[in-house]
């Protein structure tokens, strides 16, 4: 296999096997708080993991690397890289897209959706096959960029008729426009010790964002 394209291919299966385990954990008929602490438990694993990494590096070079890919940075990246994750990245919006109708079925129910001819399994399958390569793709060029998936289908959702299917497309259009303006934004604020990292940037962006949703969920669970 080239060397170009072992860490995509790793990327891609460490996406997939995120997504197998934390479904896996939380179950068909888990709700948002189990799905929410699988989550976590998977990405404390995946930290651990990267840490376990860094410290059995070979060389500080090396260490430096996977610091620096852990950040999220579009910084150096070349139409290589595009030419790399478009595939990948296309193929995996178009197995979400195919699974739309099954989507909006099942914010019906999962009754309601099995009597429309929806199979949870099948569907669940296609979510981790799509989910991995879209996220896998965009690791593998980009490093980690968080909470893009959590803040724009939240701030997309509004102006769409709320289906998951109508909510596909904006959201990765929106996606790519905030990472795009953050990335601007990184580069030109002044720095001192260098150029802010984009996925430093969006995570206390979208922390805060997170915390907010947590308290809605908590206002609308007393209510």
């Amino acid at each position: 296999m080239p060397r170009a394209w072992m860490l995509p291919v790793f990327a891609l299966v460490g996406a997939g096997g995120a997504m197998t385990l934390l479904a896996l954990i939380a179950g068909r008929g888990g709700g948002v708080a189990l799905f929410t602490l699988a989550g976590l438990m998977v990405s404390s694993l995946a930290g651990a993991l990267m840490s376990l990494a860094i410290s059995l590096s070979p060389s500080p070079f090396a260490m430096s690397e996977i610091v620096t890919w852990m950040m999220g940075s579009l910084a150096d990246r070349s139409w290589r890289e595009v030419w790399i994750a478009m595939p990948l990245t296309l193929g995996g919006i178009g197995v979400l897209i195919y699974a739309g109708r099954d989507l909006d079925a099942m914010t019906l129910g999962e009754m309601a959706a099995r009597s429309l001819g929806v199979e949870p399994l099948r569907l669940q399958a296609l979510m981790i096959l799509g989910v991995g390569l879209i996220v896998g793709s965009g690791v593998a060029v980009a490093g980690i960029i968080g909470f893009v998936g959590l803040m724009v289908p939240h701030l997309v959702r509004p102006m769409t008729d709320r289906k998951p299917s109508s909510l596909l497309v904006p959201s990765a259009l929106a996606g790519a426009l905030l990472l795009l303006m953050a990335d601007c934004l990184c580069r030109i604020l002044p720095l001192t010790g260098g150029e802010l990292r984009l996925g430093i940037a969006l995570s206390l962006l979208g922390a805060p964002f997170f915390l907010r949703l947590l308290l809605r969920m908590r206002q609308g669970m007393v209510a």
